[in-house]
């Protein structure tokens, strides 16, 4: 049984088929993905989204490595107008069976992503390392915020003074 995908964008990989083949796995988000992903992270748009994973080790400990690269549209924090920009981030994340860390408590160990049902969802990862690699605060190339200058601007609580007489 496979589970359900978690997100628009879902690759269950079967670890073992996928240490036996070797090579690299390209996962590559079509447009329906994408138009979900940008509105799950809150993105004009995204233009293009790729992982490509190698994976090494066993059935019940595996590593996954490689990169993912999107060419995302995001809006300016400052300007607010949209702008492109390109978003690369590497991966290197831990799996393991989930009984192989049993009774082990949370905070004594780095506990590894679980393998499902001999499963691994390279969809789910390349969507979570897109969203670690997006700008919380992004800004369109060559714009910076400046603060308005002390006393340049009339403030709320001028209407109230002026109303006091002062």
């Amino acid at each position: 049984m496979t589970p359900d995908p978690v997100g628009p964008l879902s690759r269950p990989v079967l670890v073992e088929r996928a240490l036996k083949a070797g090579g690299e796995i390209v996962v590559e988000a079509d447009a329906e993905e994408r138009e979900a992903l940008a509105r799950d992270f809150g993105l004009p748009a995204i233009h293009a989204l790729t992982g490509r994973f190698r994976l090494q080790g066993s059935l019940h400990r595996l590593r996954v490595t490689g990169t993912v690269e999107a060419a995302i549209a995001q809006t300016c924090v400052v300007t607010l107008d949209p702008f492109e920009s390109t978003v690369r981030e590497e991966v290197e994340v831990d799996f393991a069976a989930p009984d192989a860390f049993a009774g082990t408590p949370a905070e004594d160990a780095d506990i590894p992503d679980p393998i499902v049902n001999g499963r691994v969802d390279l969809g789910s990862l390349t969507a979570e390392f897109l969203a670690l690699g997006l700008d919380p605060y992004p800004r369109k190339p060559g714009v910076a915020f400046e603060p308005p200058e002390a006393g340049a601007e009339e403030t709320p609580f001028a209407g109230l003074r002026s109303l006091k007489g002062e």
